[in-house]
């Protein structure tokens, strides 16, 4: 029997599929009964998923449940994401309301390894431009995305990285003991967003945030990076706001419900 109206079929077998993803193996008339349909209806739609391969029938209990294909699905949709393509507009939108530079990292190994790089039209001042590039990387120890990416990550490896970093000071601001560390990455994980003050770089201060994944993984985090004449903490409270929102929606974008 054909539908009269594919888009309201489309929207109850996606209901259908939802239900049993967060309830389990569900009957008919339990499905029916949550989602307000008739039991007919949920039967059609139960069968045509289970033609699909999407839903199989406990032989035993009567009840359905959701097969592997969605898993397979969406891991064959998440190794073909492109973190670059979804977070640079992302960055643009960022530079030109902050008016300062944005970077984008990736987390490899005990380092971070900048893979993109926003501008702003007009900016005021090259020395950002010319400290950093892509392809540079980093320590995580010395910088906010770093530091982002560590305060998401268990004490335990972040100990390890540590340990495998050989920390050295680079400026007078940098954090030379696993103590100071630890102690950052509690008011990090507090607030949200990381900061760097100076501590890779005399004369620039950087605002962070990772970025956290399905798995709740932090494998990205982004910046806004600017001199510290320019990086007052007043406009360090503005940013944040800024961060904060698109650390919340690359999150999502990224499968996490954060």
């Amino acid at each position: 029997m054909k539908s009269k109206n594919p888009i309201q079929s489309a929207e109850r077998i996606f209901h259908i599929l939802e239900f049993m993803a967060f309830n389990g193996p569900s009957g008919v008339v339990e499905i029916g009964n949550a989602l307000d349909l008739h039991k007919s209806t949920v039967h059609r739609m139960l069968l045509s998923l289970t033609s699909l391969g999407y839903v199989t029938q406990n032989e035993k209990n009567g009840k359905y449940e959701l097969t592997f294909k969605l898993v397979r699905l969406s891991s064959q949709f998440l190794s073909k994401m492109d973190i670059y393509s979804i977070a640079h507009p992302y960055m643009e939108r960022l530079a030109e309301t902050c008016q300062e530079t944005v970077h984008l990292v990736k987390r490899l190994g005990n380092e971070v390894v900048y893979i993109d790089k926003i501008e702003p039209i007009g900016i005021r001042d090259s020395s950002i431009r010319m400290a950093s590039r892509i392809g540079l990387m980093r320590p995580m120890y010395c910088s906010a995305v770093g530091k982002a990416i560590l305060a998401e990550l268990p004490m335990e490896e972040v100990r390890t990285i540590w340990e495998q970093s050989n920390p050295e000071q680079k400026t007078e601001y940098t954090i030379t003991s696993l103590s100071q560390l630890e102690e950052e990455l509690s008011k990090i994980k507090n607030l949200g967003y990381a900061m760097d003050n100076q501590e890779n770089e005399i004369g620039v201060r950087c605002i962070a945030a990772a970025i956290l994944d399905y798995q709740n993984k932090a494998k990205y985090a982004f910046s806004i990076s600017a001199p510290v004449n320019r990086m007052t903490d007043e406009r360090v409270k503005e940013f944040a706001k800024h961060v904060l929102k698109m650390k919340k929606e690359l999150s999502w974008h990224l499968g996490n419900g954060y």
